[in-house]
C-alpha cells in the first residue's frame, strides 16, 4: 500500500506542472499568433509562468521524498 501512495504522489507530481506547462505554451502560441508584435512582452510572461510551474514541481518533490524518505 506504500508503495502505491508514493507512485499515486509521484505521478501526481510530474502531471501537474506537466499539464501547467502544456498549458502554457499552447497559450503563448495563440498570442504570439494573434499579436506577433508583442513577442518580447509574451516571451517574459512564458518564462516566468514555466519558473514558477518548475519550482513548484522541486518542492513538491523534496515534500515527498522528506515524508517517505527513509
Amino acid at each position: 500500500m506504500r508503495n502505491f501512495v508514493i507512485f499515486l504522489v509521484i505521478f501526481l507530481t510530474v502531471l501537474g506542472p506537466s499539464a501547467v506547462i502544456a498549458t502554457i505554451g499552447y497559450a503563448s502560441i495563440r498570442a504570439l499568433g494573434r499579436n506577433p508584435s508583442a513577442a518580447q512582452k509574451i516571451l517574459q510572461a512564458m518564462i516566468i509562468s514555466l519558473v514558477f510551474a518548475e519550482s513548484i514541481a522541486v518542492i513538491a518533490l523534496l515534500v515527498l521524498f522528506q515524508l517517505f524518505g527513509r
